[in-house]
């Protein structure tokens, strides 16, 4: 978390499931504020629904991660990280963080 540049890791938001119970420690260690959605809201959460539709083309619902080895879970990431988006004007994700990295080494530059 904290490899990522400071200006990209102000916050998250979240479902209100207990895999965050550990939220306040997450916030601790990392700085990084944490929000939750109203329950029964997810579209509050829009994009991160939208992912999880297009995550379920690989894994369905209630798959057993522990069958799959790193290399192959991290081949689907990269397939969905470079899927373009209707919600990013048709660019991946990928292309999207890569300009957001530009941009904050550029303006962490000129802050210093």
């Amino acid at each position: 978390m904290k490899s990522i540049a400071a200006p990209l890791r102000k916050s998250f938001t979240y479902d209100q499931g207990k895999e965050m119970t550990r939220h306040q420690e997450l916030s601790a260690a990392t700085g990084v504020r944490v929000y939750f959605c109203d329950p029964h809201s997810p579209w509050q959460r829009g994009t991160c629904e939208n992912t999880n539709g297009l995550l379920r083309q690989y894994l369905p619902k209630g798959t057993d991660l522990s069958i799959y080895s790193q290399d192959e879970l991290d081949g689907i990431a990269d397939s969905l990280n470079s899927r373009p988006r209707a919600t990013h004007a048709f660019h991946s994700p990928f292309e999207v963080f890569e300009r957001m990295l530009a941009t904050a080494s550029i303006t962490s530059a000129s802050i210093h």
